[in-house]
């Protein structure tokens, strides 16, 4: 685990806002631009780290969680606001919460992103026939511990599941922590269904029924719902990779996604540590949410 994280949370705000933190430098930062993808890059320099580049032949990457294991609200990074701080979704004026769908009680894994990739709404991926969904890739961390939010963990790709979600292309990368008591066996998808026995089937339900209690129709995949191996799965990181330096370069257009960052050599959206910190300073004050609503501790019933 990189160690970014402190009491106050990084770069992570509640619903009605919570302050961006600062990293080791005293810098703030977006944990959607600033966080290095590749765990042990030469970018890590301004990321307090353990030099993790590799666990023998394996490369590693930088996640950061949004949503720990067993919760219900819905954290994310907000791209839409400068410097991406992490805040709980809002829909027609209500926070949002993942309905808790039998036998499973909120996300089944830490979830998450990789900083520095960005799924392109203008690309039409060969392999879905469907565009980007606008974010960071997605990731669900499969390892025994409950993580926490903004926290950035070092993981190992194994696989990565092809959701069609409302006609968007939304990528589930599948890794585990390289600090699991299990990574040291855990290697490729085929590993996760030896040693984590109907976890990948949990996961296709999930993430097919999870807009269902909303009135939504079930999530469709590609690939009849089969996970892809580690490979796949690296290469679909590597091309979010690039559209993400296209978007932080001005050579593609992110529409509302706001592109300030602190740390981005080259990139004209690169602010100074005085502008960065003018933005969190005129960040509204922190207050009490919303009470949550008992609708978050129900559980929901379909057949599979």
């Amino acid at each position: 685990m990189l160690g970014l994280v402190c009491a106050a949370q990084p770069w992570l705000s509640s619903a009605l806002r919570r302050p961006l933190e600062e990293n080791a430098d005293g810098k703030y930062i977006s944990p959607f631009h600033d966080i290095p993808l590749f765990a042990g890059s030469k970018e890590d320099k301004e990321i307090p780290a353990k030099r993790l580049k590799t666990t023998g032949t394996e490369v590693l990457f930088n996640m950061i969680v949004e949503v720990p294991r067993w919760t219900n609200a819905k954290m994310e990074i907000a791209t839409e606001e400068p410097l991406n701080p992490i805040k709980q979704d809002i829909k027609k004026g209500k926070l949002r919460y993942v309905a808790n769908i039998f036998p499973h009680k909120g996300y089944i894994w830490n979830y998450g992103a990789l900083p520095q990739t960005w799924e392109d709404p203008n690309h039409t991926d060969n392999i879905t026939g469907c565009c980007g969904d606008n974010d960071p890739i997605d990731v669900c961390e499969i390892g025994s511990k409950i993580r926490s939010s903004g926290e950035i963990v070092q993981v190992k790709v194994l696989g990565v599941l092809a959701l069609v979600d409302e006609g968007e292309t939304d990528w589930k990368i599948i890794a585990i922590s390289v600090d699991d008591p299990e990574a040291q066996k855990i290697h490729d998808i085929d590993d996760v269904k030896k040693h984590k026995p109907g976890y990948l089937e949990a996961t296709v339900d999930w993430f097919r029924l999870y807009k269902v209690p909303d009135g939504k129709p079930e999530n469709q995949f590609a690939f009849n719902g089969e996970f892809k191996d580690k490979d796949f799965a690296v290469e679909i990181i590597k091309s979010t990779h690039e559209y993400w330096k296209a978007l932080l370069h001005k050579k593609a257009d992110g529409g509302t996604i706001k592109c300030t960052n602190a740390l981005v050599s080259g990139s004209p959206f690169c602010c100074s540590e005085e502008i960065a910190r003018s933005i969190v300073q005129s960040a509204p004050v922190p207050v009490n949410g919303d009470c949550v609503s008992p609708e978050v501790d129900s559980w929901h019933f379909f057949p599979k």
